[in-house]
């Protein structure tokens, strides 16, 4: 009997022991199913933060487009200004060289070598440059409403 005994328990032992064979199993099932979930979120999340990055770069080489643009048009518009800038200073230049010329002229019709910095220059003239200018006066020709002292640039620069 004693020997029966020892049979059943070790029948109760193979039984139990396929039973705590089987719960491992399961549970060794349940974990493993447990983390093919956690590493298809784990690679859902990896894809939609590579899709964002992707996302920002378009959007940053976009932006960066625009700025190439935006200083490509403003380095142009500098161009175009600093040509009209030199156009200028080369005309201001003229125009300087012009005047100097033309009050070389006027300092030397001055009879008496008064300055040309005045409104009008010549008003000491009035009696000797009487007929000069048809008849008139300088006093008359100089303050005349009718006959204003105009130039036009175009008749500064012929060649």
């Amino acid at each position: 009997m004693a020997s029966s005994s020892g049979n059943s328990s070790g029948l109760q032992n193979s039984g139990s022991e396929q039973d705590l064979q089987s719960l491992m199993d399961q549970r060794k099932r349940k974990r493993m199913e447990s983390n093919r979930e956690s590493a298809r979120r784990s690679r859902l999340r990896k894809q939609k933060h590579l899709d964002d990055l992707k996302e920002q770069v378009a959007h940053l080489q976009n932006e960066n487009a625009q700025f190439l643009r935006s200083i490509s048009l403003s380095a142009r518009n500098y161009a175009e200004i600093e040509s009209q800038n030199s156009i200028l200073r080369s005309q201001m230049a003229e125009l300087t060289q012009t005047l100097q010329y033309l009050n070389g002229i006027l300092d030397s019709v001055n009879c008496n070598g008064a300055s040309t910095t005045g409104l009008f220059p010549f008003q000491h003239l009035v009696g000797f440059c009487d007929g000069v200018y048809g008849g008139m006066g300088w006093s008359s020709f100089a303050n005349s409403q009718q006959f204003p002292i105009m130039a036009a640039a175009e008749m500064m620069f012929e060649y």
